[in-house]
């Protein structure tokens, strides 16, 4: 069983019009300039403001999305990069 631990964020993704779910913008993606991979740049300051869950272990977690038509993208080259983000559940 997980248990959740909320800290406020004032790096808010505003998101009024569109309907979409909230989110807090974490970092990005791109691929790395030899194609082989994938590198992930998350920004401390944005990581310490997101939620976590403790799994039954103790152990902490950071759940983090990321668009998969959007990383679709940067793997195939038609997008530089892409954000990764955690939904807020308001």
């Amino acid at each position: 069983m997980a248990t959740k631990n909320t800290e406020n964020s004032t790096q808010m993704n505003e998101t009024a019009e569109d309907g979409a779910m909230p989110s807090l913008l974490v970092g990005y993606v791109r691929r790395s300039n030899a194609g082989g991979a994938i590198k992930v740049s998350i920004n401390t300051n944005a990581f310490g403001d997101c939620e976590t869950y403790t799994t039954s272990d103790g152990q902490v977690y950071v759940p983090l999305v990321i668009s998969l038509s959007a990383l679709r993208k940067v793997i195939d080259g038609e997008r530089a990069v892409t954000t990764v983000s955690q939904l807020i559940f308001e």
